[in-house]
Order: structure tokens, then sequence, then C-alpha cells
């Protein structure tokens, strides 16, 4: 059974921590889109704060629906590459050292939405959106669990890595 740079094999310790979080991440991701779908109408917000709606979106694109017209083509581009990125992302927790906590937490963050996001896009073509915040008639691009956690998970990183925390 081969293991990781930890000493410790993939299918147990550290790993399996990771993976399963991630997939804690994708079911909480998938349950809130399923009850998005189902409680809310297509386009029409709901607001629950003065500067927060629920609005179910679908997005064809990327983040911040980046190439959403570009044509269909762009589905199956974002598929091959989140499959790419979520394996490289595997991978690198698996080979991750026991140590290197925060690198961990972050890379999970991102790879259970990675895998949320990559479902739908699978399953509908398309990613469903519906946390919407806004403010002086200005809205952030609405996203989802899934979206949070991958830019979570990011800036995180970044921060860590900038910090030279592992």
């Amino acid at each position: 059974m081969p293991e990781s740079a930890g000493g410790r094999s993939p299918f147990g310790g550290p790993a399996a921590r990771a993976f399963g979080l991630a997939a804690a991440i994708v079911i909480l991701d998938q349950v809130t889109k399923l009850w998005a779908v189902s409680a809310l109408e297509l386009y029409r917000p709901v607001e629950i704060l003065p500067f927060f709606n629920l609005t179910l979106l679908h997005n064809t694109g990327a983040a911040f629906s980046f190439l959403a017209d570009a044509g269909g083509w762009q589905r199956w581009f974002f598929t091959g590459l989140t499959l790419v990125i979520g394996i490289g992302i595997a991978i690198w927790l698996v080979r991750l050292p026991q140590h290197e906590r925060l690198t961990r937490a972050c890379l999970t963050l991102i790879l259970g939405g990675a895998i949320g996001n990559l479902i739908d896009r699978v399953r509908l073509g398309y990613v469903i959106d519906f946390l919407d915040f806004h403010a002086a008639g200005w809205h952030w691009p609405a996203f989802n669990v899934a979206d949070a956690a991958i830019s979570c998970g990011a800036v995180l990183l970044i921060v860590f890595g900038l910090l030279g925390r592992s």
C-alpha cells in the first residue's frame, strides 16, 4: 500500500480526514443547492437582509460568470480543468507532510468546493448560484457554498504562504 510523505497510508490519517472534510463540503454544497432549486424562482430575488438576497441563478461560466456566453464549449473546458486541478490537489494532499495542517485545510476547502461545482457542471451544464450580496446598487456576483469554500481556501493558502506558515 503506498504511503504519503508523512509515512502514512493515503487511506488513513491526515489525508483521509481531509478527503472526509472535502466530502462534507460537497454534501453541504449539494444540499443547499437542492434547497435553492426547490425554494426559489429563477432570477427572482428574495430579500433576507438589506444587503443580502437569495437569488437562484444558473452560471454557465466560471468565477464571476467568466465565459458564460461562450457558446457551450466552456462546460467541457471547465469540467476538464476542474478534474485536472482536483486530481493535482488530491495528490498534493496525500503527499503533504503531516505537520502542514494549515495547507491541508486550505487544499481541502478548495477540493471540496471544486467537486461541488463539478457535479453541477457535469449534471446540469451550469453551476447553481443563489447567495447574492449587494450594497448601494452594486451586486457582488452570486455564489454558492462551493464557491465560498474555494475562495476561503485560496485566500488563506496565499496568506499563510506569505506569512511562511504551513
